[in-house]
């Protein structure tokens, strides 16, 4: 019997020695990994996050485009009107780079009584913390587009 409790006690010892060599790896493990996997989540929804920007700015840049447009009170201010919905949409989202809006009409006059205005606005968004010696080597960029048709209104007189 005394030899049966000398062994429990020497086999007891050596579990908590190998225990207490073991003691606050887990804490490092979740760090690390916490991390490694945290990270690109974060770049992915930050790249979702800008991307979807672009795409509600361009939206919105072509369609207040097309309404500024069509109620504009000749072709001449037509245009600079649109230009100004659009920059106004783009920055709105910040978007002060790569962003343009293009107006295009089916027939001369552009203001004719159920006339189509076409407007495109289009955006490249640059993709976040990318750095330039990368950059030059792969595409960091992507362009998103809206198009909007807009009638110009029967009954309005010019």
């Amino acid at each position: 019997m005394r030899v049966e409790l000398l062994v429990r006690r020497v086999s007891r010892g050596q579990r908590t020695s190998s225990a207490s060599a073991d003691e606050g790896r887990a804490i490092l493990e979740f760090i690390f990994l916490g991390v490694l996997l945290l990270l690109p989540l974060t770049y992915l929804v930050l790249t979702a996050a800008r991307i979807q920007a672009a795409s509600f700015s361009a939206s919105l840049a072509g369609r207040e485009a097309g309404r500024a447009f069509v109620t504009a009170p000749n072709d001449d201010v037509a245009f600079a009107r649109a230009r100004a919905a659009g920059s106004l949409a783009f920055d709105d989202f910040s978007f002060d780079t790569g962003a343009s809006v293009d107006v295009a009409c089916d027939g001369t006059p552009c203001l004719r009584p159920d006339g189509s205005v076409t407007s495109t606005a289009t955006i490249e968004v640059q993709l976040p913390l990318v750095p330039d010696f990368i950059a030059n080597h792969v595409p960091a960029s992507v362009t998103v587009s809206s198009t909007h048709v807009a009638t110009v209104d029967r009954f309005v007189a010019r």
